[in-house]
């Protein structure tokens, strides 16, 4: 695979770095990650990436440009890059609430632009990315599908849902942490020592995702085969019902898509 640049070296482009490493989709000679202040990533030298301050430089050296950087950098990366971007190099943004368009703006020339919204479990090959193209540029989505698709699942999705994909994919990721953590906590009232709950809830919550995955089940096909008559698991979950774990969710959801949607236009 030719170069790849990662503009923006923070959580969610070190994850990506170490993520299409690992997958060995590409070596870590081969990425050059880009960050203001190397020293906070200067760990990453040692693993073979190339590192850089220098955004113009990166991409000068590399077709796939991924960026990584927050939404007020953008204007002044993609400034500071113009003269090194062409119709050959192909933009993949993780940036959210900027669409296809406005990036294709910034750079002021005609280059394909991919949008794609992973979580951090890309570092580990296990993420959920949604992709769109701007009008023009579908056909480089089998392309990135195929970048992705080895650092976990995709899905193709139309743009006006890449905000909603933020929400439920992105910060997902934190909801189901925090189930984990109240989990956890659970099981050390019951009398478990605090890293035997957090193996038992965090095990315990993949395997629960994982037989949706394989099965393609509904959720309470799933419940059903769990809780038998005057059990335990059917009193647990009427208890949560009725504190209102279901409705909790979805108002947290909501309430986190609302706050997307006053962020970015």
């Amino acid at each position: 695979m030719a170069n790849i640049a990662i503009i923006g070296g923070g959580n969610l482009g070190t994850a990506i770095a170490q993520g299409l490493a690992k997958s060995k989709l590409a070596k870590p000679s081969a990425i050059i990650i880009t960050r203001r202040n190397l020293s906070k990533i200067e760990h990453l030298k040692k693993e073979g990436f190339q590192l850089t301050v220098n955004n113009d430089e990166a991409i000068k050296k590399c077709r796939t440009v991924i960026l990584c950087v927050q939404p007020k950098q953008l204007p002044g990366v993609l400034t500071e890059a113009a003269a090194s971007l062409s119709d050959k190099h192909l933009l993949i943004s993780t940036i959210t609430g900027v669409s296809t368009e406005e990036i294709a703006s910034h750079a002021k020339k005609k280059v394909s632009v991919v949008r794609a919204m992973p979580n951090t479990a890309i570092a580990i090959g296990q993420s959920m990315t949604c992709l769109c193209a701007k009008v023009g540029d579908e056909k480089h989505l089998p392309e990135v599908q195929k970048l992705f698709n080895g650092l976990g699942q995709t899905l193709i999705i139309e743009e006006r849902l890449m905000k909603a994909a933020t929400v439920l994919a992105a910060s997902g990721v934190a909801f189901f942490m925090r189930y984990v953590r109240a989990a956890t906590q659970g099981g050390i009232q019951m009398g478990f020592d605090a890293d035997e709950a957090q193996l038992m809830a965090a095990q315990t919550a993949k395997g629960a995702a994982s037989l949706l995955l394989a099965s393609e089940s509904h959720p309470e096909i799933e419940i059903d085969k769990v809780t038998t008559p005057e059990g335990c698991t059917i009193a647990g979950l009427n208890e949560m019902e009725h504190q209102g774990l279901s409705s909790a969710l979805i108002k947290g959801i909501i309430a986190s898509f609302e706050k997307i949607n006053k962020i970015r236009t």
